[in-house]
C-alpha cells in the first residue's frame, strides 16, 4: 500500500485492492487453503488502512466537517466491528466451519463502510479541505501505513495521541511475526 495522490485517492485505491481480495476469495471453493491466505492478505491491508485512517483521516474529519465528531465516531465503531471479526477470523483455517460465516460478515461490514466513506465522508471532506491539505493528509496516511500493524488489535487505542504512539511498535512486532510465519505472502 502506498499509491500516491491525495488522501481520498490513496484510500479509494486501498478500497479497490481489498475488494479484489474479496472477489478472489469468493471465486474459490469453500475449504480452499488459498482462501485463508487471501483472507490474511486482506486483513493486513485492512488493518494498515484502518490504523492510518484513525491516526489522520478521522482527526481531519473532526476538525473540518460540521458534525465531524459524530461522523468520526461512527467510522471508529465500524472499524471496531471489523477488527473484532478479523481477530476472530485470524484463529480460523479455511476448512473451519466458522471461516465462511466470519468472512461473509467481514465482507458485508467492509463493503458497507467503504460505500459510506466514498458516498458521504470523502465528498464532504473534499469540499471542506484545500487540495494541499488533502495531499498532505495523503502523505501522512502513506507514511502511517508503512509502520502500521498488520494484525488486528481490537483492544488498542483508536484515537490520537495514543494510537500514533503505539501503532509503530505493534506494527514492528506484527511484521516480524509475519516474516517468521510466512503470513500474507502471495502463494
Amino acid at each position: 500500500m502506498g499509491h500516491g495522490g491525495n488522501v481520498i485517492q490513496e484510500l479509494t485505491t486501498d478500497h479497490r485492492e481489498v475488494e479484489e481480495f474479496f472477489g478472489r476469495i469468493e471465486a474459490l471453493p469453500p475449504g480452499s487453503s488459498e482462501r485463508k491466505n487471501l483472507a490474511d492478505q486482506a486483513t493486513i491491508e485492512l488493518v494498515r488502512h484502518s490504523v492510518a485512517e484513525e491516526a489522520y483521516l478521522y482527526p481531519a474529519v473532526r476538525e473540518h466537517l460540521t458534525g465531524g465528531d459524530a461522523l468520526a465516531d461512527k467510522e471508529l465503531e465500524d472499524h471496531a466491528k471489523a477488527e473484532q471479526i478479523m481477530k476472530d477470523l485470524e484463529g480460523c483455517q479455511a476448512d473451519d466451519p466458522r471461516f465462511d460465516t466470519l468472512m461473509a460478515q467481514l465482507m458485508t461490514e467492509i463493503r458497507s463502510h467503504v460505500a459510506d466513506e466514498e458516498q458521504n465522508l470523502f465528498p464532504r471532506l473534499e469540499a471542506a479541505c484545500s487540495a494541499d491539505a488533502l495531499m498532505t493528509l495523503g502523505d501522512k496516511v502513506r507514511r502511517a501505513k508503512k509502520t502500521a500493524p498488520t494484525r488486528p488489535h481490537p483492544a488498542a487505542p483508536d484515537k490520537p495521541p495514543a494510537n500514533k504512539l503505539l501503532a509503530p511498535g505493534a506494527g514492528l512486532v506484527d511484521r516480524m511475526r509475519d516474516a517468521l510465519s510466512g503470513r500474507g505472502r502471495e502463494s
